[in-house]
């Protein structure tokens, strides 16, 4: 565990496995930290397959800080994984990642393809209907509990506990803005995730999608997912020249699972979970020609 300082930001990350392997970079979902159940599982079989691993938390999760200047938080989070690759001296890197993970790799690709090598993801957010729900889970809350409350309330919000007890910084961050312009940024924010016609992801340009030039492995999404709908992941598939598509290791119904359930006794873990099964079909995909 240690923290580097990123474009004004501090990031809290680990780096496990041979110093000397390739590295390869892996990025969680949602707000949830780089150890939440099964991504530091799937950063060990990675590891100890031959890949120096990059486990960390993006802006705002976990104990890394946050700031509210970029124009989205997926163009904050893509910055950061391009800028803490280039201060740790990563070259010829492999990003993996699921739902906000896939979205921050793939971003992150198109802003440095020169120094990237392959690419898997899952879980690609989208649709009309999934991309609302992301405006109102990032930034709906917030816009709510500062209307009322100010700051004070934003800081008191249930989603930020985590952060705030990993890193008391976030919450003097967050009582340090205008509550006015706070507001306003959540709106552009939010704005970002509109869903459009000529992109299956928000942040994503043609020209974005052009740079991808490299292999990537891209994971069907299930046709009952209304978070990363099956189309989402197919339209990406197809922008991307050599990119493959390929049946996850699990049921259809995963993403209904392990989001609607409650995780309250030791056999239910978290939303990623079960990540580590997509290791084997993720390593042949990175170790084949």
């Amino acid at each position: 565990m240690a923290r580097i300082r990123v474009d004004g930001l501090e990031l809290d990350y680990e780096l496990i496995g041979d110093e000397a392997a390739p590295p390869l970079v892996l990025t969680p979902g949602g707000r949830f930290p780089r150890d939440t159940a099964g991504v530091p599982e799937l950063g060990r079989i990675f590891a100890d397959h031959g890949y120096r691993v990059l486990l960390w938390d993006r802006p705002g999760c976990g104990a890394s800080d946050i700031a509210f200047t970029a124009p989205s938080e997926s163009v904050m989070n893509a910055e950061a994984l391009v800028g803490i690759v280039r201060e740790l001296g990563l070259a010829d890197v492999t990003l993996v990642g699921g739902s906000a993970g896939s979205r921050i790799s793939l971003m992150a690709a198109a802003r440095m393809p020169e120094n990237v090598r392959k690419i898997a993801v899952w879980w690609l957010s989208g649709g009309a209907v999934g991309l609302a729900g992301l405006a109102w889970f990032y930034c709906g809350d917030q816009v709510a509990a500062a209307s009322k409350g100010g700051m004070e309330a934003v800081a008191a919000l249930p989603g930020w506990a985590d952060q705030i007890a990993r890193n008391p910084r976030i919450r003097d961050i967050l009582l340090a803005q205008d509550s006015e312009r706070f507001i306003a940024t959540m709106q552009q924010w939010a704005a970002a995730f509109t869903w459009r016609e000529d992109t299956p992801m928000p942040g994503m340009s043609a020209a974005d999608w052009a740079r991808l030039t490299m292999p990537v492995l891209v994971f069907r999404s299930g046709k009952s997912d209304m978070a990363h709908t099956r189309r989402t992941s197919e339209w990406v598939h197809e922008l991307l020249p050599n990119a493959v598509l390929r049946e996850p290791p699990w049921g259809d119904q995963e993403w209904n699972y392990v989001s609607t359930f409650p995780i309250d006794n030791e056999a239910r873990r978290g939303r990623f979970e079960r990540w580590p099964l997509i290791a084997p079909d993720v390593l042949a995909f990175l170790k084949g020609a």
